[in-house]
């Protein structure tokens, strides 16, 4: 399908060489002579020309209240003017109406081919985020969070009422693999900063000595190997939604300025002396109680408090498994899509086994559950016999019976073997009160060892 571009000229002659032109450039052109002409396209037949070539004077009025008047109605497109009349002030006022360039006449083609190349490239990037935002706001809706339980209904009850509100901060809590990143998506493309941009962070997959720069940014020759400016991800996230997934894992000095940049709305990229203003919607999440590390000191109480304007708790896949009847379901008509499968029956025999599971990694590890089966299916029946699904720890009263600290991780998929090696060592130091030697013991490896993973995960320690 060609290009439109839409052409508003009232000097014949110029009009039919320009459309003659444009034509053989491969554009799909539609001509009008008068303001009136051209807004009836746009605003009454719903033309949407990727770009708009427009003489600046015509005969009922001047193009530029024309562009004002529709700016934000018309779905988009880049504008560029050609006058023999205009002034510094017209041309002034085009850029600040969002307006591509302003050329004078007479111009060569030459000349206008290029700008109408550039402009073309920027409105189809523009269409293109569009459309993706349009598609992003339909996927992400409260009905998104799919179940028929009590506890699924009252979530999309909250979501649908938080999504509109326009609130500063806000924490999820639940267990990993319970949706909190769908809720964050959903908060974001279903709430007023939508248009937006909506940036996630994983605090706890980056290094602590690269997570400052991340969030923050860096001036050149703030560290080594520093060698331009970078935008951090708080600042790439003006004027949309920037989601801190697992918030408990900042270090001390990161929650501390977290707090700051969220208070002031200000921040200061690492090596800079200059404040750069930012307006961010800051939803947290973390799968740990927040509240007992503030009691035990591991996390800032203030930064919690400012934080929970709101807080929404999702809860676990066990204490919703009348859900699995929409789940299941819906994951297996998605990888159908994805794989190019045609599973679409579901043998009697599947159903009290996935109801007998306790779900450890909930919805998450539900979804790479019914992928495994989709993908292994032969035929149109759920490959069953791939469930793969561990006994319940009712059923395991050997390791039940175990004495002594524990600790539990997924084993669902979704966290990296470096991710659980962090996790052991940084509740082992928290129950050795962040001492290396003791929570060494602990582990059953030397001091030199676990200060290595100390070090290699940025942890806080006592020495």
């Amino acid at each position: 399908m060609p290009d439109t571009l839409l052409l508003i000229e009232d000097e014949p002659l110029l009009s039919g060489e320009l459309v003659r032109h444009f034509l053989r450039e491969g554009f799909e052109v539609l001509a009008a002579g008068t303001l009136a002409e051209a807004k009836r396209l746009i605003v009454q037949d719903d033309v949407q020309p990727l770009v708009v070539i427009s003489d600046m004077s015509l005969p009922d009025g001047n193009a530029l209240d024309l562009l004002e008047a529709i700016r934000s109605e018309a779905t988009g497109g880049e504008w560029l003017f050609l006058t023999g009349y205009g002034g510094v002030a017209d041309s002034v006022r085009a850029l600040r109406l969002g307006a591509y360039d302003f050329l004078e006449k007479p111009c060569e083609l030459d000349r206008l081919d290029l700008v109408v190349a550039g402009a073309l490239r920027s409105a189809r990037a523009q269409r293109q985020l569009r459309e993706q935002a349009v598609a992003e706001n339909r996927r992400y809706r409260p009905a998104a969070l799919v179940g028929r339980s009590e506890a699924a209904r009252s979530v999309r009850e909250l979501l649908a009422k938080l999504a509109p509100a326009p609130f500063s901060s806000l924490l999820l809590t639940g267990e990993t693999g319970t949706g909190k990143g769908l809720a964050a998506r959903i908060l974001h493309y279903s709430g007023t900063r939508r248009e937006g941009p909506l940036v996630e962070v994983n605090c706890a997959a980056l290094p602590h000595d690269l997570l400052e720069s991340e969030l923050f940014g860096h001036e050149p020759g703030a560290f080594t190997g520093a060698k331009g400016r970078r935008r951090g991800l708080m600042e790439q996230a003006h004027g949309g939604t920037i989601f801190l997934d697992e918030i408990g894992e900042l270090s001390a000095d990161l929650q501390a300025k977290l707090l700051t940049v969220i208070e002031d709305r200000r921040l200061r990229r690492l090596g800079g002396t200059g404040q750069v203003a930012i307006d961010v919607q800051v939803v947290a999440a973390s799968n740990r109680e927040l509240s007992e590390r503030v009691r035990t000191g591991a996390f800032r109480g203030d930064l919690f408090h400012r934080i929970t304007v709101f807080t929404l708790h999702l809860p676990t896949l066990r204490e919703r498994k009348e859900d699995l009847d929409d789940l299941v379901p819906m994951f297996i008509a998605e990888y159908n899509a994805k794989a190019g499968k045609a599973v679409r029956v579901i043998p009697e025999q599947t159903w009290p086994a996935l109801r007998a599971h306790d779900w450890p990694g909930n919805v998450r590890e539900l979804r790479n559950v019914v992928e495994r089966c989709v993908l292994l299916a032969d035929a149109q029946t759920f490959a069953s016999e791939w469930l793969q699904l561990r006994p319940s720890d009712a059923a395991q009263p050997a390791a039940s019976a175990m004495t002594g600290p524990q600790i539990r991780l997924p084993l669902d998929g979704s966290l990296s073997l470096d991710e659980m090696e962090r996790r052991i060592v940084s509740e082992a130091l928290e129950r050795a009160d962040h001492n290396v030697t003791a929570a060494a013991r602990l582990l059953g490896t030397s001091r030199e060892t676990l200060r290595y993973r100390v070090n290699k995960y940025g942890l806080k320690s006592s020495d």
